[in-house]
């Protein structure tokens, strides 16, 4: 689904394209921690006690 809004002078409609959409504890497969690969590189995700991500190389 994709979602309009007005461009910059009103005057019409512009398509806002959809992101995907990843349930960050269905990365973490329900824990508080998961990596993710970009390249040959690894990330660290982790959910914190407050409920928040952070994401470290």
């Amino acid at each position: 689904m994709t979602t309009m809004r007005l461009n910059r002078d009103g005057a019409s409609e512009v398509p806002i394209p959809r992101l995907p959409t990843h349930n960050a504890m269905e990365l973490t497969q329900g824990g508080t921690q998961a990596q993710i690969v970009l390249g040959d590189q690894i990330y660290s995700l982790r959910i914190t006690r407050a409920g928040k991500l952070i994401l470290t190389k």
